[in-house]
């Protein structure tokens, strides 16, 4: 979706110099570069866009759930690590994005913010709406300026295996890449925020799609291509407009059971060590685990079913 987005957006102001409408475009491009530290710096999140009726209708379709395990009192701040990525993250979105679930009922005091790639806040127009949902970049001046405000309860929700992890999408697998990824320990370590695991069964099968082995030309050029523009292409497909059993670009109506695990404390260390930052990613992993191994088989997923680190 982001694909066909950012194009059409820079087509959009493109053509708009060469009407009468010129000047609004210049403006528009002035404006993104007086706004550009925005994004990192609070943003402009709006409370009503979270309460749409169109977010109930895509819970629907699914359907989506948010299951809550325990209670993350808001005299805290959390780190969420959000897995799997799939296609689209459509669990995350649904749960921590907008009030479909009753959020705000399950996790009082809470306020939610999902990271993001950096670069889509420089898209002309995308910008605004993404920014107006509460979404942040994935970047450290942006998380830390978050967790470092006096009101405590900030939730920042971070989908760690990003572009890569998108790659390994397909139904019935649980392929995450988190060995290498801890860059959101450091982060929560850094600010004596609490590490929660967040599992959304279901994310990789609302897709089909082409995985390509490692060492192919073909995931070559996607892993190439990610290197540039931060996001993996990736070939899939779900059902047609009328009929699941027909092919489209819509997701397959399969459900999404969204699970968040208990809270790891973490201690405050401006300066983390690597040791420190090893000993609570492995506990994170640990955690997680135990979060899929405890809930995997309510949520349809085999018994015999692992979970897979890379």
């Amino acid at each position: 979706a982001v694909s066909c987005q950012l194009p059409l957006s820079f087509l959009l102001l493109f053509l708009l110099l060469f009407t009468r409408l010129w000047p609004l475009s210049v403006l528009y491009l002035m404006w993104i570069y007086l706004d550009r530290d925005t994004p990192s710096q609070g943003g402009r999140r709006f409370v009503w866009p979270r309460t749409w009726g169109i977010w109930k209708h895509q819970m629907d379709y699914f359907p989506i759930k948010l299951v809550k395990t325990v209670e993350l009192p808001p005299s805290q701040n959390y780190v969420l690590g959000a897995h799997p990525h799939g296609i689209l993250s459509t669990g995350a979105f649904s749960n921590f994005l907008t009030e479909s679930n009753d959020f705000s009922r399950h996790f009082p005091g809470l306020q939610p913010w999902i990271a993001m790639l950096s670069g889509l806040f420089y898209v002309p127009f995308f910008r605004e709406y993404i920014m107006m949902h509460g979404l942040r970049p994935v970047s450290r001046q942006s998380l830390d300026f978050k967790l470092s405000q006096p009101q405590r309860g900030q939730a920042v929700v971070i989908v760690t295996g990003g572009a890569q992890e998108s790659l390994y999408t397909a139904p019935g697998r649980h392929r995450l890449e988190l060995l290498n990824r801890k860059g959101f320990v450091r982060l929560a370590l850094r600010h004596g925020a609490s590490l929660v695991p967040v599992y959304s069964f279901g994310e990789n099968d609302i897709f089909k799609g082409m995985n390509f082995s490692k060492g192919s030309w073909q995931y070559l050029c996607q892993v190439t291509f990610k290197k540039f523009a931060g996001f993996s292409p990736c070939i899939f497909w779900g059902c047609g407009l009328f009929s699941s059993n027909s092919w489209g670009l819509l997701p397959l109506p399969m459900p999404i059971t969204t699970v968040v695990g208990g809270p790891i404390p973490v201690p405050q260390c401006s300066s983390p060590s690597q040791e420190q930052v090893d000993h609570y990613h492995r506990l994170y992993m640990d955690a997680l685990e135990r979060l899929f191994e405890e809930h995997k088989e309510s949520c349809g997923v085999p018994a015999s079913t692992r979970l897979t680190f890379v």
